[in-house]
């Protein structure tokens, strides 16, 4: 039996009582936490020892909205989103290679390890609704590649919005491909009913679909093309007891993902920004959770409501919204963003505490995830999924009041050690499972390959405007 002793740290739990254990230890045997104690645990001599001695014990943060692709194509457009949207629908639908996915996958990983997030939900694609779903062989590869890191991860994978077919291109035969709403429906299928998931369960699959307007439900053709995907999709989620998440909600695009059955606590809703009273209606109604993503592009041009949701008794978690086009996977940075993104609305400094952004990334985000009795604190029997902290830095001094130091003033930076399913993924930010030197010279050839391929290069250069005025 494998054992990992980390003694002498600040742990904070998120256990129900949200309790903080001064000089505190944590026994872990095979995957799972074996104890939790403020006393001295004592081992044998075969145990792997972490002294925590001036870091916080802390579990796993768990990011509830990323994106596959992302961190390959981040800052394109240099602030015009319309040109890095442009660039990212290109790329994903007809200009990325399976290597493309394995690169932005282990890169992603990779920065997630670093940053302390051991769970992530991803969607694969983006930039709208744009899901690369033409076949499975992309998918799969991807999340091969994620895992190889030592992370978990939910690949979230689903069929495209109409018209249909949606047009992409097979790199590696040199084929155009043009897929039907039946083929992505297939491939989604095969990947959640078949495939399910790769890396001994480390990243498995869960379904997406696109969100659709009420003004756009007046066409009478579409709504049944809608209505058709949705019943194929919730089939899916229901026969294989997935989540389901979808991406850019706001005005009014909740009620209509209402109106087709796709509501429950099983589902996670993306960004969920200028709600309508009748979204407002049907959250309150079937209670998914609400991913709020405050370094997001769609915080700037609406807010979501997340004080008063929570006190209506709605679950919101944090997302990233990573890693582009202006954004990564520091959830120290995004926890720091939500609060004072709220509190500058209400102009109010008591809004969103420490405690409560903390709860957002930890044991919210795993119960959102269905995964609140594995993840999301430090408890008996819970999964390993433990982060340290490296407290004693000049930004994080003084040791006290260490929830509100993490919120507040922890960067990604000072994630120490890292431990997912109870093995040591990270150690002194030394990754210990993938050569990190090779994963970044790997990209740096990828990003150029695939610029070029695409005629995206001229998206790198300088705009009018960047130096010395107040916009672009």
């Amino acid at each position: 039996m494998n054992q990992i002793l980390i003694k002498n740290g600040t742990i904070i739990t998120m256990n129900p009582d949200r309790e903080i254990i001064e000089s505190g230890s944590v026994l872990i045997k095979d995957n799972k936490i074996a104890q939790v104690s403020k006393d001295e645990i004592k081992v044998n001599n075969d145990t792997c020892i972490i002294d925590a001695n001036r870091k916080v014990i802390l579990p796993g943060l768990i990011d509830c909205h990323t994106h596959a692709g992302h961190t390959m194509v981040k800052s394109l457009g240099v602030g015009k989103s319309n040109d890095w949207v442009d660039a990212c629908l290109k790329i994903y639908s007809t200009g990325s290679s399976l290597s493309f996915w394995e690169t932005d996958a282990s890169l992603s990983a990779l920065e997630k390890i670093k940053a302390g997030v051991t769970s992530s939900l991803i969607l694969f694609g983006g930039g709208t609704d744009l899901l690369r779903s033409d076949k499975p062989d992309y998918a799969v590869s991807y999340a091969k590649s994620f895992g190889e890191n030592g992370i978990k991860g939910i690949v979230a994978v689903g069929p495209n919005r109409p018209p249909y077919p949606t047009m992409f291109y097979d790199k590696e035969n040199n084929t155009p491909v043009e897929s039907s709403l039946d083929n992505q429906l297939e491939v989604t299928a095969e990947l959640v009913s078949n495939i399910k998931s790769v890396q001994n369960n480390r990243v498995s699959f869960c379904v997406s679909a696109p969100k659709f307007f009420p003004e756009e439900m007046d066409d009478e053709t579409l709504s049944k093309s809608v209505a058709y995907m949705y019943d194929k999709v919730m089939d899916l989620r229901s026969q294989n007891n997935l989540i389901f998440t979808q991406d850019g909600h706001k005005e009014g695009s909740i009620s209509i993902s209402d109106k087709f059955n796709a509501l429950g606590e099983w589902a996670l809703l993306s960004h969920s920004i200028t709600l309508s009273n009748d979204d407002l209606k049907s959250i309150k109604k079937h209670k998914p959770t609400i991913v709020h993503n405050p370094s997001s592009n769609y915080s700037i041009m609406g807010r979501c409501p997340v004080p008063e949701l929570l006190d209506d008794g709605i679950r919101v978690v944090i997302g990233s919204d990573g890693a582009a086009p202006d954004r990564g996977f520091d959830m120290f940075r995004h926890m720091s963003q939500c609060m004072h993104y709220h509190r500058r609305h209400f102009e109010d400094t008591t809004i969103l505490p420490p405690g409560k952004v903390l709860e957002m990334v930890t044991i919210d985000a795993a119960e959102a995830l269905g995964l609140g009795s594995e993840l999301g604190s430090i408890e008996t029997g819970k999964v390993a999924d433990i982060i340290l902290i490296d407290m004693f830095k000049p930004h994080l001094l003084p040791m006290n009041m260490p929830v509100t130091r993490l919120a507040h003033y922890a960067n990604a930076a000072d994630v120490n050690t890292v431990i997912v399913n109870g093995e040591i993924v990270m150690m002194d930010r030394n990754v210990l499972k993938v050569n990190e030197l090779d994963i970044l010279e790997k990209t740096e050839e990828e990003s150029k390959k695939m610029l070029s391929e695409n005629n995206l290069n001229h998206l790198t250069n300088i705009p009018d405007n960047f130096w010395k005025k107040s916009r672009l």
